[in-house]
């Protein structure tokens, strides 16, 4: 029996199997606004028989975009464009989620296949902010030093994006600690070098993020799971760690964090990453074994005999698939026939059926 196809649940929701649709960036939306890419692009994923579909990385605010064309949850109107978009999704058997995220100093940036330049306020820019006056690299601006009144500004749009995220009608929240983003930035030594509360030592560096954290948790219904991404480590010497992610998750879990989902870099453009099949999974294994929490494990997870084998080995609860999820909207209904897992397709594609 499939191990990857049984149901999986956390607090009041129950996923039908573990195979997961991550959070992966469209840059399709203005002013923020899902449209209809995103009602096609996330709805197949539902139709092909994913259990949870996560909407991208999502700005709390206009400046937290990375690129003036991310999706953005700052406004009962983005809410209610939303909403569409979830109705799809749950009456095709998804669970729908969204992941929050604040872009920090990698904000202001045009499209990737515009080559991510920096944008200038002329082009359509904004001034990015950061824990730490440190560009990304030598091309992008040096972002604004967070004041402690910009740090409670951040906190108060999570705060907004979580209350329109329940009125929107999603059942599980994601924050975005990962990916040299806002929150990692806190995180890692090498983009933060405060001296106040939130910098120096491993304590005050997750303070932020913790804060954030728990604020969420506080705000989304206790019935819905939450999840954190983070980035176990930077791959750079004296950056964030596998050891410092380990104890991070244990805080994470004592103020009400479900789940783990378990990527790593992109912090800085130097770092050497021994990318390949499954190379992820390890840290996704680590931390479920040493904070005791469950975990997603991602990265190059592209056939179901490796997914099956991630969670039937105990080294993940579930798998989140990207890459492969926009190749083949329905991987998980192929993926179900080769492990000889029954799952329930769509009355409209039942001719297509492997039988």
């Amino acid at each position: 029996m499939s191990v990857l196809f049984t149901p999986f649940r956390l607090r009041d929701v129950e996923f039908k199997h573990r195979v997961f649709v991550s959070p992966m960036c469209q840059y399709s939306s203005r002013d923020g606004m899902p449209g209809y890419w995103h009602l096609v692009h996330l709805g197949s994923r539902a139709v092909g028989g994913a259990a949870l579909v996560m909407v991208e990385a999502t700005s709390v605010s206009p400046e937290g975009r990375i690129t003036p064309f991310d999706s953005g949850l700052w406004s009962s109107a983005h809410a209610n464009a939303f909403s569409r978009i979830v109705a799809f999704l749950k009456s095709n058997g998804a669970v729908p989620g969204i992941q929050l995220a604040h872009a920090g100093r990698k904000a202001s940036v045009d499209v990737p296949w515009r080559g991510d330049v920096p944008l200038d306020p002329a082009s359509g820019g904004w001034e990015p902010i950061a824990p730490s006056a440190i560009p990304f690299d030598e091309k992008s601006p040096v972002p604004r030093e967070m004041s402690g009144k910009d740090v409670c500004g951040v906190l108060e749009q999570f705060r907004e994006s979580v209350r329109l995220s329940c009125g929107a009608g999603f059942e599980v929240l994601e924050i975005h600690m990962a990916h040299g983003y806002l929150l990692h930035e806190f995180l890692s030594p090498l983009s933060n070098r405060r001296t106040d509360e939130f910098g120096g030592s491993f304590e005050n560096r997750i303070r932020f993020p913790l804060i954030v954290a728990e604020t969420v948790r506080k705000i989304w219904p206790e019935k819905y799971p939450l999840f954190v991404r983070i980035s176990c480590t930077d791959w750079v010497e004296d950056g964030w760690d596998l050891e410092q992610s380990i104890e991070f998750c244990r805080k994470l879990k004592e103020v009400g964090v479900d789940l783990i989902d378990c990527s790593s870099g992109a912090l800085v453009p130097y770092a050497s990453i021994p990318a390949g099949p499954g190379f992820q999974v390890p840290f996704a294994a680590a931390v479920r074994r040493e904070a005791d929490i469950p975990t997603g494990a991602v990265g190059f997870i592209t056939d179901p005999a490796q997914a099956e084998q991630v969670v039937a080995t105990g080294q993940a609860d579930v798998v989140f698939l990207a890459r492969q999820l926009l190749r083949d909207p329905y991987w998980p209904l192929r993926a179900a026939h080769e492990l000889r897992a029954e799952v329930t397709w769509p009355d409209q594609y039942l001719r297509a059926k492997f039988r």
